[in-house]
Parts: C-alpha cells; structure tokens; sequence
C-alpha cells in the first residue's frame, strides 16, 4: 500500500493509516489530530508525508485529513483543474469555501 524501507517507518505508516480508515464519511480531522490518535503526537508532518507517499489506486480516505485552521491542500488537481480534495470532500457533502472547511461542524469528534 505505501512505499517504505525501514519495517519501523512501515509501522508508523499502517498505524497513521489505520486512523485515517476510522474518520467517517462526512468528517475531516486535522493532521495533528491523526498524529496524536495514532499515538504519535507532535507529529502531524509525519501524517502528511505518510499520506503523500500512498500508491495510486489505494483506498485510504486520505482527503478527509487536512489541516488544524481547516484548510484543504490546494496542490492536487484533475485533468479540468479541479481540487481533487475539494472534490472528493464535496461528493460526502462536507463544504468547502474559499479553500476551508467549517471545522466546528464537520469535524470528527472519535
């Protein structure tokens, strides 16, 4: 599922995946809050990375995990330019204006 070397970078990977497979349809969680539920606190860059390094065609909701003040990465678009996050947060109906997400309201309270 993602590309590591080290069998224990490969542990944390499944341990942050494992938490981002727990956010529900519909709900967001910020990068720290998967860091810190993945028993990793203080390390919300970790998350990013991890999320960055998933091979195409994987099923891990990836896009519900953006940052602390709401705000979606705005660096991945499809083939019309569209924001991929943006996309796929919409199609679970979680609105997504001027690049953030109302984090009172869609986000996951495990």
């Amino acid at each position: 599922m993602i590309t590591q070397t080290s069998s224990a970078s490969t542990e944390l990977a499944q341990m942050i995946i494992a938490v981002v497979l727990q956010i529900p349809y519909g709900k967001v969680a910020s990068y720290g809050q998967v860091a810190k539920l993945a028993g990793l606190p203080k390390h919300a860059r970790l998350v990013g990375r991890v999320l960055g390094q998933l091979e195409a065609g994987h099923e891990v909701p990836w896009y519900r995990v953006i940052n602390a003040q709401g705000k979606i990465s705005t660096h991945t678009l499809d083939e019309q330019g569209m924001n991929v996050q943006q996309a796929k947060l919409l199609a679970e109906n979680v609105v997504v204006l001027n690049g953030k997400v109302n984090m009172k309201k869609f986000a996951w309270q495990p």
